[in-house]
């Protein structure tokens, strides 16, 4: 999901727009007449099957909004960017273009985008690393699971290329209200920090070599830091538009953030939400659930100018970062385990494929997919950095081989702040390997002729399946998998890697925060990185502006 080059990731931003359908009636209810509109979350692909295809609403005979209607919905571009400014000290430096879009325009857009946009096909490139790590069920097909669902939900978005927020002539003015306030928010920030640069940093190429690696893993979440951080201030401005008519606001009534968060679950009133998987739920969540709680912790605890200026000229580089605000504040920098040179092991057998962070989101959306919400819940905190590389095999030569799960083998390095919560993970992550491959058999005999001069404690485990070998093992804090290598290679792969950490504290793999991080040097996406990048880049999420309007309600 993370070797997509800026100019795929700014193809993706172009076309990728979201947002609420119904949003009118959840806002009429909740304002003052004559009040600034709401503004809302953008919106993001949701659904786990292939039956997500209908698009119900191109059935439906619609209504065009009048010229009237229009120049009216154009006005309030005005009233509302002034509100966002005063909401977040960004000053307004021009104004915002607007323009009108029809749906056969933005339909006939989608379907080019999706057949030939280069960002389309590098997405298709990940889905096979995120099956092949059991986050996507092995049949999933999400290509037409985001096709139809952004058809289904668009309502309006700010094109951060083209500087242009785009207003839909199909949708009415009272139900595009809601979004503009949000979508306006990223045009203030654009202004500041000019989000075509800012938010993709995103080497261009596969790594495929040790250096390249290392960089790549030293800023793999920069990107999806930055994402919630522009994603939580727009719904801060937004859930306050929609509170102030009612006498309340985020940093005057803080509580409120939590009731927001518990509300945000995506499922009410969103069928595709409802039947999406784990995966895409959170991602799609993560940016304005945890994003808006981040910006109030550090609104409250540092002042306004410090949660939204601060937050982008000093952005957070992970999502550590963002579900911990309060390490932000301090400036530590999450722990990366050290990548050592794996090449000469690998390169004879595979071309790289993919290398990333398997991040605190990562980890949360791991422990509660293979365990539930308790383990997610008791295992998370304990966790200490993880690091993942997937190659594929270079006897996989035919179209066919090349899309199958069976081409690719992958290593995943899992650190934890004690021996306990390795032990635990160790036993859930084995739990689950049924869910992913088929003829699973625990190899016994195998094990007992592990490498002896293994340190005292190591604790190997090898698991045989229709996609070759599962080896984990397990030696005091660090967790390490091994997936479809030959037994020898994974065993190589280990002694390497778990020797490379050591046996103190982890050391970090890049320990300075630089201000502004030259492009070419940043890394993209983790594993649920690119898809909250893909859906914060959207719209507005109807779970979010649901869960604002509930609040504004109690």
């Amino acid at each position: 999901m993370k070797q997509q080059s800026r100019e795929a990731k700014a193809s993706w931003r172009n076309w990728t727009i979201a947002a609420v359908l119904g949003l009118a009636t959840l806002v009429a209810g909740a304002q003052t007449p004559g009040a600034p509109a709401p503004s809302a979350p953008p919106v993001k692909p949701q659904n786990s099957g292939q039956d997500s295809g209908q698009d119900s609403s191109s059935k439906k005979t619609e209504n065009h909004i009048t010229p009237e209607q229009a120049k009216e919905l154009f006005a309030l571009v005005d009233q509302l960017i002034q509100f966002s400014s005063q909401e977040t000290g960004l000053p307004i430096k021009s104004s915002v273009k607007r323009t009108l879009t029809t749906r056969a325009a933005v339909e006939s857009y989608l379907n080019e985008k999706f057949q030939e946009d280069e960002g389309a096909k590098k997405l298709e490139r990940g889905e096979i690393v995120l099956k092949k790590f059991g986050l996507l069920d092995r049949d999933f097909d999400l290509k037409p699971f985001l096709l139809a669902l952004l058809k289904e939900q668009i309502e309006a978005y700010y094109d951060s290329k083209t500087k242009t927020v785009n207003l839909l002539d199909w949708v009415s003015v009272e139900e595009q209200k809601p979004v503009l306030a949000h979508e306006l928010t990223h045009a203030l920030q654009d202004q500041h920090v000019d989000l075509e640069k800012w938010g993709d940093q995103t080497p261009s190429e596969v790594s495929t070599n040790y250096r390249d690696d290392v960089d790549h893993l030293a800023k793999d979440e920069i990107d999806t830091a930055r994402e919630a951080v522009a994603e939580g201030q727009a719904t801060a401005v937004m859930m306050d538009n929609i509170l102030k008519p009612m006498g309340k606001s985020l940093i005057k009534d803080p509580e409120v953030v939590d009731f927001i968060k518990n509300q945000m679950n995506g499922g009410e009133n969103s069928p595709v939400l409802a039947r999406a998987p784990l995966l895409l739920s959170e991602s799609l969540l993560f940016p304005y659930r945890e994003g808006l709680s981040f910006e109030q912790d550090v609104w409250m605890d540092q002042g306004q100018k410090a949660a939204f200026v601060g937050a982008l000229d000093r952005p957070p580089t992970s999502t550590w970062e963002i579900i911990n605000p309060r390490e932000f504040e301090k400036a530590k920098l999450p722990v990366v385990p050290l990548m050592p040179d794996i090449h000469p092991i690998v390169d004879q057998t595979y071309k790289p494929y993919d290398i990333g962070q398997v991040g605190e989101l990562d980890l949360h959306i791991l422990t509660e997919l293979f365990g539930g919400d308790n383990a997610a819940r008791d295992l998370t905190p304990s966790w200490d950095g993880g690091i993942y590389w997937a190659g594929q095999r270079l006897s996989a030569t035919t179209p066919a081989e090349q899309a199958s799960t069976k081409s690719i083998s992958l290593f995943y390095l899992s650190a934890w702040k004690n021996a306990a919560s390795a032990q635990a993970f160790s036993e859930l992550y084995a739990n689950a390997l049924g869910r992913k491959y088929s003829g699973l058999h625990k190899d016994d005999s195998a094990a007992h002729s592990a490498p002896t001069d293994a340190p005292a404690g190591t604790v190997e485990q090898i698991y045989s399946t229709n996609e070759g070998p599962v080896v984990i093992t397990t030696r005091g804090r660090l967790v390490f998998v091994a997936e479809s290598f030959d037994l020898d290679q994974a065993r190589k792969l280990a002694t390497l890697i778990l020797d490379t950490q050591g046996t103190g504290d982890l050391k970090m793999a890049d320990s300075t925060r630089p201000a502004a991080i030259p492009a070419a040097r940043v890394g993209g996406p983790t594993l649920s990185g690119g898809l909250v990048q893909l859906f914060a880049d959207s719209g507005v999420m109807k779970a979010a502006v649901q869960a604002g309007v509930r609040a504004s309600q109690q």
